[in-house]
């Protein structure tokens, strides 16, 4: 799970540095765009482990669930951000952040859970 970690935390520095890099503002448009990606990716992985790829070892699910994903995605930066955003007085991007994250992170983890069916490897 560590060497996953690594990884993780190595994607989200520098998919966050390139999203910063083409959309720079005060919204944080980065930590939005990897937290949504990683529910996604997690719900895919889950489904993926109940259905289709039932025999994938355990160690495999942990390296990439909790290892890759778990360092991959951030709890603590949107809260850091979201927090922010309040004590700057931007209370209209501080909601929007605050909804938008749980909304659509919400339902990339449902569509990776129950959607896209078509994603299966075969």
């Amino acid at each position: 799970m560590g060497i996953g970690g690594v990884m993780g935390a190595i994607a989200r520095y520098l998919l966050s540095k390139w999203i910063n890099d083409k959309l720079p503002g005060h919204f944080p448009m980065a930590t939005l765009l990897v937290n949504i990606s990683g529910a996604f990716a997690l719900g895919w992985l889950t489904r993926a482990s109940q259905s289709w790829l039932p025999d994938i070892a355990r160690p495999t699910l942990l390296f990439l669930g909790t290892g890759v994903l778990g360092a991959y995605t951030t709890f603590s930066t949107f809260s850091y951000e979201f927090t922010m955003l309040l004590e700057s007085g931007q209370l209209r991007q501080a909601v929007t952040y605050l909804f938008t994250t749980l909304v659509i992170g919400l339902s990339a983890a449902a569509l990776g859970l129950f959607g896209w069916p078509e994603l299966r490897l075969q």
